[in-house]
């Protein structure tokens, strides 16, 4: 199985870019989109001058338990810039989404609780809330986060929609949002 095929048999439809968007941005953006592939796992990230966004990273359930998922962000971090990921809600009838989020409280990943994410999927035409963590070496602000994140969906999310999809996904002011008063629900203090 190949790295789009193991991705895509993990992630769901809507968030899924499609194996044309991930290889032109492998190669029309080489200087900072990035693959990390072993047998047992597939990252693929941006890294900035200051943060690396993680798109999608994937352990097999034969490696799970063995330390590659710390080993891989390990990595990231010993870069020294902010770490971001997306992550969807959890879901009550997919364990591994619970999992995921004990993971990276584990590895000290915060909550970004003052960002709103909402993004309609070109797949499904649905609108999916997503969640943003952080790993902040320096204590980076929400804002900085917030700032990161948009520069993330224009240059990674967005790149060549309208060519790779025959659409464009909606502008960032419509997807993200950032507000400092009223804080959304952490998601970490949903956890059992």
């Amino acid at each position: 199985m190949n790295w789009y095929e193991k991705l895509n048999q993990y992630f769901p439809i809507e968030e899924m870019k499609s194996k044309a968007h991930m290889e032109a941005l492998l190669k029309e953006r080489a200087d900072i989109y990035h693959k990390d592939e072993g047998k047992h796992h597939v990252m693929m990230y941006a890294e900035l001058n200051d943060f690396i966004f993680i798109d999608y990273i994937f352990v097999s359930k034969d490696a799970r338990g063995e330390g590659l998922g710390h080993k891989l962000l390990e990595k990231l971090k010993k870069k020294g810039k902010p770490i971001i990921l997306e992550v969807e809600p959890v879901n009550y009838e997919d364990t591994d989404s619970e999992k995921r989020l004990k993971f990276y409280q584990r590895e000290d990943f915060k909550h970004a609780d003052t960002i709103g994410y909402e993004r309609r999927s070109l797949a499904t035409n649905e609108v999916n809330k997503m969640e943003i963590l952080y790993w902040a070496p320096n204590d980076e602000s929400e804002e900085h986060i917030y700032e990161a994140m948009k520069e993330t969906y224009n240059m990674i999310h967005t790149f060549k929609d309208k060519e790779l999809y025959g659409e464009s996904y909606q502008p960032v002011s419509e997807v993200l949002s950032l507000d400092m008063e009223g804080k959304n629900k952490n998601i970490f203090d949903e956890l059992s």
